[in-house]
């Protein structure tokens, strides 16, 4: 393929959008969601919005009983947000009741704003834009992640029988913290 081919596209991407021509893939807006399990009174609070308040007097549900694929329910929904606002404030009660704060650091862990994907250069379809990614934070019990999902278009299905199957989104974990 020619390098001209390869920066070629017909789409005209939105204000922070990038293209798969560029390599590596960058963004420079994001969508979050936070996510709190087995924890009491559960906060979290990025770019001046709340995720969700946990009854500081029951237990939230487990993890695990949303069954093995729980993280694929987990979404952003507090869209179009800049790179990058302040840290995520994090307050909860561990199961054993324990006390704890985070102030997690988006802009530090995306410093170089990459997009974090498994998908091989070859693979991605050329000239095609790139939605934001999402970033989820998980708080679990006494440890909080941090991962990133972003919707990569591909060149062809992943399952020829499924013509909808030409993308990857998958969730890649990028921070792990154990207070």
């Amino acid at each position: 393929m020619s390098s001209s081919a390869a920066t070629d596209s017909s789409a005209q991407p939105g204000p922070g959008a990038g293209t798969t021509a560029e390599w590596p893939l960058r963004f420079q807006r994001h969508r979050f969601g936070g996510f709190c399990f087995d924890t009491y009174g559960c906060s979290i609070v990025y770019n001046g919005f709340p995720h969700g308040k946990d009854d500081p007097d029951q237990l939230s549900a487990a993890a695990s009983s949303f069954g093995a694929n729980y993280q694929q329910r987990m979404k952003a929904a507090h869209l179009d947000i800049a790179n990058f606002p302040a840290p995520a404030e994090v307050k909860w009660r561990s199961k054993d009741k324990s006390e704890h704060h985070a102030s997690i650091d988006i802009a530090a862990i995306f410093n170089d704003q990459l997009i974090r994907h498994e998908v091989a250069r070859e693979d991605v379809a050329v000239g095609v834009s790139v939605n934001d990614p999402e970033i989820i934070l998980e708080v679990d019990d006494r440890t909080v992640n941090v991962y990133m999902r972003c919707m990569i278009p591909l060149k062809k299905p992943r399952d020829p029988a499924n013509a909808h199957s030409d993308f990857r989104a998958d969730l890649i974990r990028v921070f792990s913290q154990t207070y």
